[in-house]
């Protein structure tokens, strides 16, 4: 089955900033204290990378120390930089992790500093975790950054599963499929024309006819499925809508050509 993909499912985006001045401090922030944030969006039983970027002001020496705390439920699996001048550990129970400078020239103001974190798989889409938190500390242990990570729990992707790539199509093909159960999933055309719809039941199953015809000839399909506010598409699906007869005419799937 030839399929493509706008985004690799599995692969989740996350973004962090250290900076003097965005969001705003929060209120147990001290005066002068720069604010640490960072997000991901995370489907349930998956691993998502928080990630902080350069600290800008007042360099750290070595021995200072970025920390992050785990959302409540969530673990902190990995801290998988390989960039020199830092070491990377995670705690017992995966309730923190940290990155330490220690040979540095410049300890955080280049590059980005990822940490792995693991949903757990009964997390329900569209929740937002609560505790998350990262610590800037210098070698004395004295805070210079503090602030959230913003962990939202997203959706899994879903799954067309049917009509079948590379086999001529009648001109309104059924399409199925598996999702989250309860998401409302939309199936699209190349163009990003709705075909059809429905609600994934409690097993995950979908399944949906177009309502009008599709153009004959090459096209892709794709499914989305929404729930609580977050989305997640499945791969593409080439399709050939119409059968072409020996005379060149394109008729649905099964019919045959009108004589001369």
């Amino acid at each position: 089955m030839n399929r493509s993909s706008k985004t690799a499912a599995a692969v989740l985006t996350a973004a962090g900033i250290l900076t003097g001045g965005w969001p705003a401090a929060p209120p147990s922030a001290a005066a002068g204290e720069r604010v640490l944030w960072g997000s991901a969006t995370i489907p349930p039983g998956r691993d998502g990378i928080v990630e902080a970027a350069g600290l800008s002001g007042t360099a750290l020496e070595f021995g200072s120390s970025l920390t992050l705390t785990a959302p409540a439920g969530a673990r902190v699996t990995a801290v998988p930089l390989t960039t020199a001048g830092y070491r990377g550990e995670v705690a017992a129970d995966g309730r923190t992790a940290a990155y330490t400078a220690v040979s540095a020239e410049s300890p955080w103001r280049t590059g980005t500093f990822p940490f792995v974190l693991a949903v757990p798989a009964d997390a329900v889409p569209g929740t937002r975790l609560e505790g998350c938190a990262m610590r800037l500390a210098d070698a004395e242990g004295v805070t210079r950054a503090g602030g959230a990570c913003q962990v939202t729990v997203g959706l899994p992707s879903p799954v067309l599963s049917r009509p079948e790539s590379g086999v001529p199509l009648g001109y309104r093909p059924a399409a199925s499929g598996t999702a989250y159960p309860e998401a409302q999933v939309t199936v699209a055309d190349q163009d990003g024309n709705e075909v059809c719809a429905d609600t994934a039941g409690a097993d995950g199953s979908w399944s949906c006819a177009p309502g009008r015809d599709l153009p004959a000839g090459a096209n892709r399909l794709q499914a989305t499925a929404t729930l609580n506010g977050v989305s997640a598409a499945s791969e593409q699906i080439q399709i050939t809508v119409g059968a072409v007869t020996p005379e060149g005419a394109v008729t649905p799937e099964g019919a045959t050509a009108p004589p001369r």
